[in-house]
């Protein structure tokens, strides 16, 4: 496999670009690899700038459920470039996706349309604050809710332990006002809540966590957290950035049917463009400007260019069968993927839920941010290799989640599957 038009384009983007990427995970740093760079993409495959096509797992880190470049998100997107690509004022498909939003997810009562998930953890942090009067926030260990800096925070030496900055230019009077517990472990937020429980304006949380890899929710597990923020009036926010219309089409929480107090969405409701958005119940939304007290705005918010890829992405996730679809090709492939690892000797677990996966190399279970940091990174960067070299884009990270989209076909997974028993095999040896 021939990456020499990658190696040049990385040593030339280090002159011009921080670190040679404009996202860390991207330049290869954890796999010992230079970044390969894309030229384009179509359906389920990835081609890059050597001419090489892969068979993508990343899908763009979630959106790309339909598969690339589908064509009637393509066409949707040349019709709307030519009435404009942003107005900064109110357009009629910013409240169509916003009515197809809160008609898929009953707890988002209003919605308010912003440019990333980031940006939508940070508005919801901060009308929940506004709403409650408090200013303390509960995150859990290995959940990533963008890079704000109330947010960069990582867990002290124990779970009353306040959070320190994760990130040098994060000022730690930002980072002690969160508190960090830890995920599938609700004894360490009863502690949290016991000791601050009058200060604690929300809890934050990805119902099924993405950023670690892939971990569920353990049974009770977020039914416990909606009677402890009933119980003491705390707003629950669900970070479904990722999880949102990607594993059912109400997202994770109608999956486990727990109803939060505010959702974060992004990815799949952007159709492959930028975007976020965060609603929730109307009394606590119509808190938010220019209804109520709490400031929050956005120049390029609902531009008609992501509106349309977004609700043309989202009426076609409608069409009966699709998510059954999502499913039974994703069980395919990880129960393959099982399979093949249980016929070695490497450490080996498969964390999925609908066609949200990761590969772990490590003995399972893995439950939580300590569980998952036992795999080995190192076995990880040579399966990481193996696949590359076999035509197989998975994500340069042990701790991130791989996507099935609808346009991953039977090929593509029998594919996948003899690619990942040779690299096993490779590896074994």
């Amino acid at each position: 496999m021939k990456t020499q038009k990658s190696r040049r384009l990385f040593e030339e983007a280090q002159k011009y670009l921080c670190g040679g990427v404009n996202s860390p995970v991207r330049a290869f740093k954890a796999v010992g690899m230079t970044p390969l760079f894309i030229e384009r993409a179509q359906g389920s495959k990835i081609y890059d700038v050597d001419g090489n096509e892969y068979i993508d797992y990343v899908g763009s880190w979630g959106p790309m459920i339909l598969g690339h470049s589908h064509p009637e998100v393509v066409a949707g997107l040349k019709n709307a470039v030519e009435r404009g690509t942003s107005y900064g004022a109110p357009t009629p498909l910013e409240v169509e996706l916003a009515r197809e939003i809160t008609e898929a997810f009953p707890s988002m009562e209003q919605v308010r349309m912003v440019n990333s998930g980031t940006e939508a953890a940070m508005g919801a942090i901060r009308l929940a604050r506004g709403y409650t009067g408090r200013d303390r926030v509960i995150k859990f260990e290995g959940c990533y809710h963008g890079h704000a800096d109330t947010l960069l925070v990582k867990a002290g030496s124990g779970a009353t332990t306040f959070g320190i900055p994760d990130s040098k230019g994060v000022p730690r009077d930002f980072a002690q006002n969160t508190l960090t517990a830890t995920f599938n472990d609700l004894q360490s937020v009863e502690v949290l809540v016991r000791d601050h429980g009058e200060e604690i304006a929300c809890i934050i949380v990805e119902p099924i966590a993405g950023n670690m890899g892939v971990v569920p929710p353990e049974e009770g597990f977020l039914e416990g957290l909606r009677a402890i923020c009933d119980e003491r009036r705390i707003v629950l926010i669900f970070d479904e950035v990722i999880t949102g219309f990607r594993v059912s089409y109400g997202g994770a929480q109608a999956l486990y049917r727990v109803r939060p107090d505010v959702t974060c969405l992004g990815k799949v409701i952007g159709g492959g463009l930028p975007v976020g958005a965060f609603g929730g119940k109307r009394e606590i939304m119509e808190r938010l400007a220019p209804s109520g007290d709490v400031y929050q705005a956005g120049t390029l918010s609902g531009n008609p260019l992501a509106m349309t890829a977004g609700l043309i992405t989202i009426r076609l996730l409608q069409q009966g069968g699709v998510y059954e679809q999502l499913a039974r090709r994703s069980d395919y492939l990880c129960n393959g993927v099982r399979e093949i690892a249980s016929e070695g000797t490497l450490p080996f677990t498969c964390n999925q839920v609908g066609p949200m996966f990761t590969f772990f190399f490590s003995e399972g279970p893995v439950r939580d941010y300590a569980t998952a940091k036992r795999s080995d990174t190192d076995l990880f960067s040579r399966f990481f290799s193996g696949m590359l070299s076999r035509s197989i884009y998975i994500a340069p990270s042990q701790f991130e989640s791989l996507f099935l989209s609808l346009a991953h076909t039977d090929d593509d997974l029998d594919r996948t599957l003899e690619a990942c028993r040779s690299a096993i095999r490779e590896m074994s040896s």
